[in-house]
């Protein structure tokens, strides 16, 4: 990750404003995808994404920082000349504890412990693994998100404890969402509920998850109901296998699907923030797919 500061005049709004600072980040990522559909032919793809994130801040003599994240991305599915661009905005304020967000939020149960246990592969592999379906407000990478909805989000922590509450307008057909989790971390395991008022059906009601390490492996057990797709539950796990590899599993099941899905994957670092990665997922649609290439973080 590499930082920018600027000092300008340019960018002096107010007299006691010294200097904004500026972060690039992000990774690239390209490999093999193979899927084979329930119903359909396989096929074996080129997949590659590459994106680029930057967050800027500025401080108030008073301690306030305040800051502003988007992204710019490209997939290999995206259309020519409209997939690339920049997101929907996310804008902040942050003092101590306390951060108001709006705009492109983060959504308090995507932003939940538990949610995402593991990344599986290279590319995610379908996400079966995330309990609550993806229904709630999330940060879009390629889109306005909840930022052309006025999406609103609190979190705050003070210690081992935070919570988070999210509201918007940006559900389906322009559907309202209040969201909120609460979560507490004790003897290495945090514990984590979630639950949401929608005027959709099929979103998400209600989270819940537990994660923490025994012995050699990190294990995660997260639970939702999501309205009228019915429940979704969700075991993972990561582990070592040497210096610098490690290996992920997870099982999920959920009421809306025909089967139970499981997948298995292997990460390894290949130094200086570039890693090797694959794994294979049964799906619970049915489907399996599988994906190898390599990763760099920047």
């Amino acid at each position: 990750m590499k930082k920018v500061l600027f000092a300008t005049t340019a960018l002096v709004a107010t007299a006691g404003v010294a200097a904004a600072d500026v972060t690039f980040g992000g990774y690239g990522r390209f490999g093999v995808l193979f899927t084979d559909p329930v119903v359909g032919k396989s096929t074996t793809d080129v997949t590659s994404r590459f994106r680029l994130q930057i967050d800027a801040t500025a401080e108030s003599d008073a301690g306030v920082t305040m800051g502003a994240r988007v992204r710019i991305q490209q997939n290999e599915s995206d259309a020519v000349n409209t997939g690339t661009g920049i997101n929907g905005v996310r804008f902040f304020a942050r003092s101590g504890g306390l951060e108001v967000g709006v705009g492109n939020i983060y959504g308090a149960l995507e932003f939940m412990p538990g949610m995402y246990p593991i990344d599986l592969g290279l590319t995610g592999l379908g996400y079966d693994y995330t309990a609550y379906n993806f229904g709630a407000d999330a940060y879009s990478s390629g889109g306005a998100g909840s930022a052309g909805k006025n999406g609103v989000e609190v979190m705050y922590s003070m210690g081992d404890f935070s919570v988070h509450v999210s509201a918007s307008e940006s559900g389906p057909a322009g559907s309202t969402r209040t969201a909120a989790h609460a979560a507490y971390t004790f003897s290495g395991w945090t514990v984590a509920l979630g639950a949401q008022d929608s005027d959709n059906a099929a979103d998400t009601e209600f989270a819940a998850s537990v994660g923490g390490s025994i012995g050699p492996v990190d294990l995660t057990l997260a639970f939702a109901d999501n309205g009228t797709k019915g429940d979704h539950i969700v075991l993972a796990g990561r582990f070592d296998v040497g210096a610098a590899t490690n290996v992920e599993v997870y099982v999920a099941d959920a009421d809306n699907q025909p089967d139970t899905g499981f997948g298995i994957d292997f990460n390894h670092d290949l130094g200086g923030g570039t890693s090797l990665r694959g794994g294979v997922a049964k799906r619970m649609s049915g489907a399996t797919q599988a994906d190898l290439g390599v990763r760099f973080n920047f």
